[in-house]
Order: structure tokens, then C-alpha cells, then sequence
């Protein structure tokens, strides 16, 4: 496992498909909500899940809490029923043993990538956060600008 407790397992539908049929908890809900708004070509990393969830309380509730572990964990264990691909890490390396499923989608959806170095092992590119990273503003947008022309107001600042 590698510290943030995902699984190749768990990407293949593993835990995530056998977690289709149990009522989620309500922070898992809105983990798996925040990770299907996430446009194509588009990611968040774990923190800025975590954040942009403190910044918004629901309506019949207080806002859901959690930091970027446990926003990890619910990927981990729930996350195979959603585009997993686009919550990571915040230093752009894709996730050991998933790499190259993730890799396929970002390319298929045209993710700004990094070349990688020739000390990297096998190889593997990382996402150009700069470019690649979703604030929660106009879904369309790659330069990492919001709509107004902005960051949007939950601009996640966190890994």
C-alpha cells in the first residue's frame, strides 16, 4: 500500500464494486460527489477535496469534515464507481500500482502531463499540477482560471 490507501484492487471495481450494494456514510457521499464533478482532463488532490468539503455545508447539516487522509481512505474503499483517476496526489506522481490505467485515462481526456525523468522509474510521467489542477470553477477552463477570471472562491491550497 502506498500511504494513502488505494489499491489497484480497489480501482478495478474490487472494494468499490462490493461497496455499490452498503448505504455509504454520509462523508464518503460527498467524497464520491466531489470527485464526479471533476471535469475531463481535470483533478483535484486529495486536500483539495478535503477543502472544497469544509467550505460547503449542507443544508440539512454541518459541513462534512475531514482532511486529505480520509478523503484517501474513501477513495480507497468506495472510489471504483467513480472517475478515482481525477482525486491525487498532490505532487502529480500517479498512484503506485494504477499507474498505468490512470495514465490511459489521462491521456484519452487530454490531462496535462510532465515528461518524465530519466531517473524516474519506468519512466512514468506526472501531472503538470500547474495546468492540470480543477479550483471548482468553470468546468471547461485549462489554464486554472475560473469563470469571472478569478480563482474561484474554494481555490484548494492544500496536498
Amino acid at each position: 500500500m502506498s500511504g494513502n490507501g488505494h489499491t489497484a484492487e480497489d480501482r478495478d471495481g474490487g472494494a468499490g464494486a462490493a461497496a455499490a450494494d452498503v448505504t455509504l456514510p454520509d462523508y464518503a457521499e460527498r467524497v464520491l460527489g466531489v470527485a464526479e464533478l471533476i471535469p475531463p482532463g481535470r483533478v483535484m488532490t486529495y486536500g483539495d477535496v478535503a477543502e472544497w468539503l469544509a467550505g460547503q455545508a449542507p443544508a440539512d447539516g454541518p459541513a462534512a469534515t475531514g482532511g486529505p487522509r480520509q478523503v484517501g481512505r474513501v477513495m480507497a474503499l468506495y472510489g471504483g464507481a467513480v472517475p478515482w483517476w481525477r482525486v491525487v496526489r498532490a505532487d502529480g506522481t500517479l498512484l503506485p500500482g494504477s499507474e498505468l490505467r490512470a495514465l490511459a485515462h489521462y491521456r484519452d481526456e487530454g490531462t496535462p502531463l510532465r515528461d518524465a525523468s530519466r531517473a524516474a522509474e519506468g519512466h512514468i510521467p506526472r501531472l503538470d499540477m500547474r495546468r492540470a489542477r480543477w479550483d471548482g470553477g468553470e468546468a471547461g477552463s485549462h489554464d486554472g482560471s475560473a469563470a469571472g477570471g478569478g480563482q474561484a472562491a474554494h481555490r484548494p491550497g492544500r496536498g
